[in-house]
């Protein structure tokens, strides 16, 4: 970093941390109100003692002032100030630090405005994974395609355990050391959580393939050429995918298909769509 940005972040970091603690009453962190005060707010005193700290040390951080700091005291001031998840990260990020990894969320439902978006994606698939890749929802296109039956379901597993995938043999063993390096990627995120550890134990336990894989320690991002698959009815597909994330639940990722240009998929998803309206109800 240089000196020009690192000067600009301390600028940040002291604005942030007044602003904080201006919008703050005594009352709101259980210090008796005071009529005696000249500006609103908490004091930098009260702030340092909530916090544990040093006086000088939490006015030279709020300073802005080149100084050392910790996750444990980075946390005590956020807890002091009452930051939220989003609020705590950001300082994280004006102190010089990595932010912290975000805790897995209580699972909610999910909002119309994102069923809207999965169910406008149309004639492509789309898919809304957890953090675990752990199927939420789906549109109609993704159901007929990868065969979706409202049972829970994995994106990693499935990759691994699905004939559909399976059935194209060079393309998936191609494939397969990707997912599980961008699968590596999203856990080391959350090292200490089990649910990770508890899909990886399963799929382990019943794929030798990913189990070796899994052992090389390899990390990536996707890559395009793992969403190719065979269906039963409409024969070879082969997607261009985009990941998004969230932002009201960075916990969550939103996959969206495309067919991928100069195959024949587009056609044949047309196809499997006429199949699927001719059938009876």
């Amino acid at each position: 970093m240089t000196s020009e940005s690192a000067l600009r972040r301390r600028e940040q970091l002291r604005d942030f941390l007044r602003t904080r603690r201006a919008g703050l009453a005594p009352g709101d962190v259980g210090l008796p109100a005071s009529t005696r005060r000249r500006t609103p707010g908490l004091r930098r005193e009260e702030v340092a003692v909530l916090a544990g700290v040093g006086v000088s040390w939490y006015t030279w951080l709020e300073q802005g002032r080149d100084i050392t700091v910790s996750v444990e005291v980075l946390d005590a001031v956020a807890r002091a100030l009452l930051l939220n998840d989003t609020e705590r990260a950001y300082l994280y990020l004006l102190a010089g630090l990595n932010p912290p990894p975000v805790a897995a969320l209580p699972r909610s439902e999910i909002t119309a405005e994102i069923r809207q978006l999965i169910d406008a994606w149309d004639q492509r698939p789309a898919v809304l994974r957890d953090r675990y890749w752990n199927v939420l929802a789906f549109n109609d296109t993704a159901r007929t395609v990868f065969g979706y039956d409202g049972t829970p379901s994995n994106c990693l597993i499935t990759y691994f355990t699905s004939p559909r995938y399976r059935a194209m043999a060079e393309v998936w063993e191609a494939a397969a050391s990707a997912v599980v390096a961008a699968y590596r990627a999203d856990a080391a995120h959350a090292p200490a959580d089990p649910q990770f550890h508890r899909v990886v134990q399963d799929l382990g336990a019943t794929s030798p393939e990913f189990a070796r894989l899994w052992e090389r320690h390899e990390v990536g991002v996707p890559a395009q050429a793992v969403n190719a698959l065979r269906h039963p009815e409409a024969g070879e597909l082969f997607f261009d995918a985009t990941t998004l994330t969230v932002a009201d639940h960075p916990e969550w990722s939103l996959v969206l298909y495309n067919p991928k240009p100069g195959t024949e998929t587009a056609v044949r998803l047309e196809r499997l769509q006429h199949i699927r309206l001719a059938a009876p109800a």
